[in-house]
């Protein structure tokens, strides 16, 4: 089975539409969405709920700034600063237009920063583009051992 996508993302209507803009790329990879940074995280290494989710790790994360709990820079902080979680791709994918946020996010080691379009045509274009590179096109470094992080393997 495929590894997932990661979505970060606590608007549930724009997970509906990055959901719809997915399928309409003809998307074949499995999605898993959080809502937070916190959830995301405990994804990532196996704790709370998810202390027994498969052992696929994510392709790539697509990653919200603005959330509740956890918000995606800290989350993306505390990421990088997980020896077996620092070398997982994250798209930052935000309606955020502030550079410093830009600027903050490439400082924590985001691979990307894509501002949300306006139009669901725009994001249909920028997600098929996403897909090319980071599910199809980019070299993922050697598989990086996330089960190992909350004590599992």
């Amino acid at each position: 089975m495929e590894r997932p996508i990661l979505v970060v993302d606590d608007s549930s209507a724009d997970v509906e539409l990055l959901q719809a803009a997915l399928e309409r790329c003809h998307n074949r990879l499995p999605v898993m969405v959080v809502h937070d940074g916190q959830q995301a995280l405990s994804y990532l290494k196996y704790e709370g709920e998810f202390h027994d989710r498969d052992e696929r790790d994510p392709l790539f994360v697509l990653l919200d700034l603005k959330l509740p709990r956890v918000s995606g820079l800290e989350m993306l902080e505390s990421l990088r600063a997980t020896p077996e979680l620092r070398k997982l791709p994250v798209v930052v994918l935000t309606s955020s237009r502030l550079a410093q946020d830009l600027e903050r996010a490439y400082e924590l080691g985001a691979n990307a920063f894509v501002q949300k379009p306006t139009s669901f045509e725009e994001l249909k274009h920028d997600v098929g583009n996403i897909l090319s590179v980071w599910g199809r096109l980019n070299k993922q470094p050697p598989r990086f051992p996330t089960a190992q992080v909350g004590g599992v393997a």
